[in-house]
């Protein structure tokens, strides 16, 4: 077992001071007492967390029985029909989804300024500002594009108040889901790299205590994450992604797991070696499963293939001797953009953000279940944490919810009705990379 490393922060400079105390455990860190384990008689023994990107609930879900989705979307001028657009039919062009396209959306709670988000594209090779449709942000991906997103929705448990813990981009709402906080990160790194194999001079800008957005620090940090617990409790874990030096590898910002065993032993490339280690028997307690760009349900990927990733994942342990012990929560990163109309309430200076999607998916999941309760990424973190009698990282996991609503661990097992997918996962192996954007958010 290794040994958890209590790694002193590296003081954040002066500017960002205001921020949070440096202290011996990582800015934002707290020691409190292990949580509660969850009343399920042992059962859960395998985590598997599944990171999407760039939907909001209205977006992704509109229109789903018993959710609360609106047809409508408020503006300046009053309000707009939503209008559907597919995955690709949108040709690739994304809706601004910083720290300030957030401010910009949720205008002081009446949610009714998307239009002033912007659109970008990343034609030429770079990231740019440029003119989009007219209230392009006001739109929601019709049903046919996500079969299998509501077939598992429809099955089990789907959340219609997950919110983000951050209110912001990929970079720090990944840093989120693996450690409950994101030292105030909150947009996206300067360059195209986004961790600490940046080159010298990348930033990551930062929250001050009153709001203000700071130019901030080298976007490699050395606070605690849910890896350092599973290890210092030695239970197992593994984080697939599509490449060691990825977009969305949320590990390689953290100095200690970058430069230590644990990016050998628990950082997996490509991210469908979770098919072999499924079929091999050697899935590991918890897993994250990060998409390959084309696969991600990004507007950026101008592609519609995730849904038919997420159902590959699903339906491959749904076939597999893990089915009986696992749960698999299915979220989306961030908003990417798209119209919510849910105010996310305001804990702290990062957030919440704006509502995400979130489906649990088990045998023990509740079934044909909306969950209304309040829940956000920490809550992910809160129900691992419990199932393995950990203790919490941060303030998000600890103030969270432990997704107890969204399970029933009195139901019987049955088998999982295959969700119907289109590709078989060796077809995920053949999905191009050398096209991927630089710098998607």
């Amino acid at each position: 077992m290794r040994k958890l490393r209590l790694i002193a922060s590296a003081c954040i400079v002066a500017c960002v001071s205001a921020i949070a105390a440096c202290s011996h455990a990582g800015p934002g860190t707290i020691q409190t007492p292990k949580f509660q384990p969850i009343q399920d008689a042992g059962i859960i023994k395998h985590v598997v967390i599944i990171v999407q990107e760039n939907r909001s609930f209205d977006n992704l879900f509109n229109g789903f029985p018993g959710a609360d989705t609106v047809q409508n979307g408020k503006t300046l001028g009053g309000s707009i029909p939503l209008s559907p657009l597919g995955f690709t039919a949108g040709g690739g062009l994304d809706v601004g989804h910083f720290h300030t396209s957030f401010n910009a959306a949720y205008n002081v709670g009446n949610m009714n300024d998307f239009n002033s988000e912007g659109t970008y594209t990343t034609a030429g090779g770079g990231y740019a500002a440029t003119p989009g449709p007219p209230n392009y942000a006001y739109s929601y991906l019709p049903q046919s594009d996500t079969v299998p997103d509501w077939n598992l929705a429809k099955q089990f448990t789907l959340a219609d108040r997950m919110f983000q813990s951050n209110s912001g981009p990929s970079y720090p709402a990944h840093q989120y889901l693996i450690a409950a906080q994101s030292a105030n990160a909150d947009e996206v790194p300067t360059g195209i790299i986004w961790g600490c194999d940046a080159p010298t001079g990348t930033t990551v800008a930062q929250l001050l205590s009153d709001g203000t957005e700071v130019p901030g620090v080298f976007p490699c940090f050395d606070y605690q994450t849910l890896g350092d617990e599973l290890d210092a409790a030695g239970i197992s874990w593994r984080y697939y992604t599509p490449g060691p030096i990825y977009f969305f590898n949320a590990y390689g910002a953290i100095r200690h797991i970058r430069y230590d065993a644990d990016w050998s032993s628990d950082i997996s490339t490509p991210e469908t070696n979770i098919f072999n280690d499924i079929s091999g028997g050697t899935l590991q307690q918890v897993s994250w499963v990060i998409p390959q760009l084309a696969n991600s349900d990004h507007v950026l990927a101008n592609s519609n293939t995730g849904p038919q990733w997420v159902a590959s994942v699903v339906d491959a342990i749904g076939a597999s001797p893990y089915w009986k012990d696992t749960a698999i929560l299915i979220v989306w990163d961030d908003w990417g953009g798209w119209y919510d109309h849910v105010p996310p309430p305001q804990l702290d200076v990062m957030g919440l953000g704006f509502r995400v999607p979130l489906i649990v998916v088990s045998p023990y999941a509740k079934h044909g279940y909306v969950s209304h309760v309040r829940h956000e990424f920490g809550s992910i973190l809160h129900f691992t944490e419990a199932t393995f009698g950990l203790s919490p990282l941060s303030v998000s996991d600890a103030r969270a919810d432990e997704l107890t609503d969204c399970f029933d661990f009195t139901q019987t097992v049955t088998p999982l009705q295959p969700v119907k997918t289109f590709m078989h996962p060796a077809d995920f192996l053949r999905q191009p990379r050398s096209s991927e954007p630089p710098d998607p958010i």
